[in-house]
């Protein structure tokens, strides 16, 4: 987490971290990269003793635009009206479109112990008035505006434009109109039926004036007076936007030369992505980050986005994978480690402040949580499928003692994430279902080999003590396969079949140390049974 740290010293004075969302649609997990982010921001500062403000801001005023024509939410009626003026296509209380997208975002936050000092909604700024220095600065200055454009990102403006969007005033629309002239109070506005490609204007021209909400600053302007608005001193942003030309240069430029303040820090972060493709909100493309914080927990969810730098990418495909399964096993290693123990693998540089960093509460104590005992996730998983089985108690057993209130509040938290994970998420071999009443009708086709395999295993049933002995059972598997001369790939397909009727399945060494001993000795035998000895 040096980069956390490096940031607070590049800084000086009280510090205000801004970042906002469009929300053009149902918001993908990856889009929670950046609260994250800032939040770690946020804590860096304030653990070195700065005053910091942190806000999260709605830029629900932009219109329903191409974008989000992409994404299976879009109400196509009405492309080109601000989003703060969509009704709730979901009916579930909120007062639009863009009321219903945000706050099931921003709901979120909390959870992952993210809490701004202040949540702004763009559509409320603009009827106050608060914008309104911000357009008139933009309009008076526009030849200097598309000399901006034309020179940072080479997108040529005609003269006659000026840099705000009116809402027509016959069809509400904003997305399809363009203003043409400013006389120092009016604007002359066209809402063009063939101003965009995705939506039609309705033919209306006139002059308005055009401020306390009744236009707005295209986003590469509004960014920029946000950040003289709100005084921002940091602001993250993804790495589209800070591309050579793009939408924060643009702002950077706009904020010095036409609002005559400097930008804020820049803090660019990389994409996550899915099956090697951008996450994307427009296009509907992601797991729901609503949907994935009911199975992941704020911990495991933070650590996605903390492990790698900001600038470098993140893949995570959570359906049909082991990707969550690996996410747990990933916060246990550096909790052992930041705890004092010797882990396998290598562990990336600052792996303490990364344990840290990725704990909800900014006030927990580290040495505490790193030493809490944390049952293995696909163990549990496992012992969660297995009837009759009392999954608490077996795990106090592995502990060897009882479980504290903070442990016992991870293990229901584990367990429910457990059950989320193969509802929603697990691949087909992570599901089990032992086959209680005989042997699988599967085990008729186990070869001479395997059958004997099985019974070398036998003894390994009353030698093997405990539900919790999955090691134990696991090395007495690879004994008995090589006792037998028999590859270790069919002596697991041997136990699969003979326990879940099917030829995979998970770890086998824990899947027999959560059954019944007496009942694996008797399945063992059952499958051995035909064997010619």
């Amino acid at each position: 987490m040096d980069w956390a740290h490096e940031l607070t010293t590049r800084v000086s004075g009280p510090q205000v971290v801004n970042d906002s969302k469009t929300p053009s649609g149902t918001v993908h997990v990856g889009s929670l990269r950046g609260p994250v982010i800032l939040d770690t921001i946020v804590r860096a500062l304030r653990a070195d003793g700065i005053e910091t403000t942190l806000l999260y801001g709605v830029d629900d005023f932009d219109p329903m635009d191409a974008q989000a024509l992409l994404t299976p939410d879009a109400v196509e009626r009405y492309m080109g009206v601000p989003l703060a003026h969509v009704p709730d296509q979901a009916g579930d209380g909120h007062a639009s479109y863009a009321r219903h997208h945000a706050q099931v975002f921003i709901d979120t936050f909390a959870g992952l112990g993210i809490h701004p000092d202040r949540y702004y909604w763009m559509s409320e700024i603009y009827p106050t008035g608060a914008m309104d220095g911000y357009i008139r600065t933009a309009l008076d200055r526009a030849a200097q505006v598309r000399e901006i454009y034309r020179r940072v990102a080479n997108v040529q403006h005609p003269d006659a434009w000026h840099p705000i969007s009116v809402i027509c005033e016959r069809c509400g629309k904003v997305g399809t109109t363009i203003v043409t002239d400013w006389d120092g109070e009016r604007a002359f506005y066209e809402c063009r039926p063939d101003l965009v490609a995705w939506a039609n204007g309705c033919g209306m021209s006139g002059w308005v004036t055009p401020f306390a909400g009744r236009a707005k600053l295209p986003w590469n302007l509004e960014w920029a007076a946000q950040w003289s608005l709100f005084g921002v001193t940091i602001e993250p942003c993804g790495k589209d936007l800070a591309t050579a030309g793009g939408s924060r240069d643009r702002a950077d430029a706009i904020a010095r030369e036409v609002f005559e303040r400097e930008p804020p820090l820049k803090v660019p972060y990389e994409f996550v992505n899915i099956g090697g493709r951008k996450m994307s909100t427009s296009k509907g493309h992601g797991a729901p980050a609503h949907q994935i914080v009911e199975v992941v927990p704020p911990e495991q969810l933070r650590l996605l986005f903390l492990r790698p730098r900001p600038n470098h990418a993140i893949d995570f495909d959570p359906d049909g994978t082991d990707a969550i399964p690996r996410l747990f096993d990933e916060f246990d290693r550096l909790a052992a480690a930041t705890a004092g123990h010797e882990v396998k693998g290598e562990l990336p540089a600052g792996f303490e402040s990364i344990f840290s960093y990725s704990l909800r509460d900014a006030a927990a104590d580290v040495e505490a949580e790193a030493v809490a005992f944390r049952p293995p996730f696909a163990h549990l998983a496992l012992l969660s499928q297995v009837p009759g089985v009392d999954v608490a108690a077996l795990v106090e057993a592995e502990k060897g003692s009882p479980l504290d209130d903070r442990e016992r509040a991870i293990f229901e938290q584990r367990l429910a994430a457990v059950t989320g994970w193969l509802e929603a998420y697990a691949p087909e071999r992570a599901r089990i279902s032992v086959a209680e009443e005989g042997l699988p009708p599967e085990a008729a086709a186990l070869d001479d080999d395997q059958r004997a395999f099985l019974v070398a295993l036998l003894p390994a049933a009353d030698q093997t003590a405990g539900a919790s002995n999955g090691e134990g059972w696991q090395e007495a598997i690879f004994r008995a396969a090589e006792a037998r001369g028999l590859p270790a790939g069919r002596a697991f397909q041997a136990l699969y079949v003979a326990f879940l009727g099917r030829q995979n399945g998970p770890r086998a060494g824990w899947l027999l140390a959560s059954l019944d001993r007496a009942f694996v000795a008797r399945r063992l035998a059952e499958a051995a049974a035909t064997i010619d000895r």
